[in-house]
């Protein structure tokens, strides 16, 4: 019995099984609002196999973009566009839909991944805005200095995220995920090399933890306890002048008891220059389990999971209870129902698709060596009475089928 696919629970919401479609920015949007590749982008992931699908970083405020293509949720045209969205991706598997909320802080106001190479922050004759962050510290040389946030632009935050959660409810969402990392605004206020402050927002790790807790409880007084809520959190700033595992940890467990259902356990990206060892496969694995060692949260792993035995791996061995993949899952859109296939489990195709199913295609055995798919007569494309029925009476379904003239 595979443990990748067993089924999963994260507060009160149920997942078919334990792999997700980390949510991962396109840069397609326009004005916030979603577009026709969004659909294509989010349709392929849904018929990944995976048992949820989170749509990308979301800004809950204009100011609050990355980019000028990121998606946005603060008003009522994106709200619409995400809803039809949603409706359509409902259309395509049973997967549970997620959406991450944000704010980037001091890393807004930046050009996309394709112009970077022309430099990173935004010039203002291509409509840069100014950033805001909780002290007036540039992200880095070169980059604009953001104002810093006062008590009631902290509150419009706060209520911000709020917002975006009752938008993304009624837009048919399943799971609110709140982004706590990668050098963004909630981060900023985390970690001491972007916070300064010496009010009650910054400090002593509690104060620096105090923006956090109150978007988490605002957004949980508007989000269902039957559906799920997460945070994506900053592990380490890979610097002892930063933050550290212990106050994610502790962290952790203030938004638990806030309400929180999982943790997302990331690392890096406060500020360029800081060493931070090379990537590897599953490196961020054990910041998870130390989540699941020492909170009642679910755990999910990041980190360059690549392959399907060792999603499984991470999985039976009680690192995490799931496993999110982001560029495995671009550059193999069925990676799902390849690890499947890979682990020896049988699972249901979209039936449009039934015909690349390991017990209906000559070739798959070949395309996928590894695989070791059990017999199986589930969605066979053709019934064993017509006259084209061309595997032997009581011939095997699985890769022995595609030796004996199975398709």
């Amino acid at each position: 019995m595979s443990a990748l696919f067993g089924e999963g629970r994260i507060g009160g919401l149920t997942l078919a099984n334990r792999i997700v479609v980390s949510p991962m920015c396109q840069y397609a949007a326009v004005d916030g609002i979603a577009q026709t590749w969004h659909l294509v982008h989010l349709g392929s992931m849904m018929m990944s196999g995976a048992g949820l699908v989170i749509v990308e970083a979301t800004a809950v405020e204009e100011i609050g973009r990355g980019t000028p293509g990121d998606l946005g949720l603060w008003n009522d045209v994106q709200e619409a566009a995400l809803t039809g969205l949603v409706g359509e991706l409902r259309n395509l598997s049973s997967a549970k839909i997620g959406i991450q909320l944000g704010h980037a802080g001091r890393k807004a106001s930046t050009r996309t991944i394709p112009e970077r190479w022309r430099g990173e922050p935004l010039p203002p004759e291509e409509g840069a805005w100014t950033p805001v962050a909780p002290s007036a510290i540039a992200y880095d040389e070169g980059w604009p200095v953001p104002d810093a946030l006062d008590e009631s632009g902290i509150r419009r935050i706060i209520a911000g995220f709020a917002d975006g959660a009752r938008r993304a409810l009624r837009a048919g969402f399943d799971l609110v995920e709140i982004h706590g990392a990668h050098g963004y605004l909630i981060h900023n206020f985390l970690s001491p090399i972007a916070n300064r402050r010496t009010d009650r927002w910054g400090g002593s790790p509690e104060n620096r933890a105090r923006f956090a807790v109150e978007i988490v409880r605002a957004v949980r007084a508007v989000w269902p306890r039957e559906l799920a809520l997460g945070f994506r959190f900053n592990s380490t700033d890979w610097t002892p002048e930063g933050s550290t595992l212990d106050e994610a940890v502790a962290l952790a467990r203030l938004l638990e008891a806030g309400g929180l259902d999982y943790a997302v356990m990331s690392s890096g990206n406060i500020r360029p220059g800081i060493a931070i060892p090379p990537a590897a496969p599953g490196h961020q694995v054990p910041f998870a389990r130390a989540i699941k060692e020492e909170t009642g949260l679910a755990a999910m792993a990041v980190g360059m999971i690549l392959h399907p035995l060792q999603a499984e791996e991470v999985i039976a061995s009680g690192a995490a209870d799931f496993v999110a993949l982001a560029r495995s899952m671009l550059d193999n859109p069925r990676w799902g129902l390849h690890a499947a296939a890979e682990l020896g489990v049988d699972v249901a195709y979209p039936p449009p698709y039934l015909r690349a199913r390991p017990n209906n295609w000559l070739g798959y055995a070949q395309a996928h060596p590894r695989a070791r798919p059990p017999h199986s007569t589930l969605q066979l494309d053709r019934p064993r009475s017509v006259s084209s029925w061309d595997r032997p009476r009581g011939a095997p379904a699985g890769p022995e089928a595609t030796r004996e003239g199975a398709r």
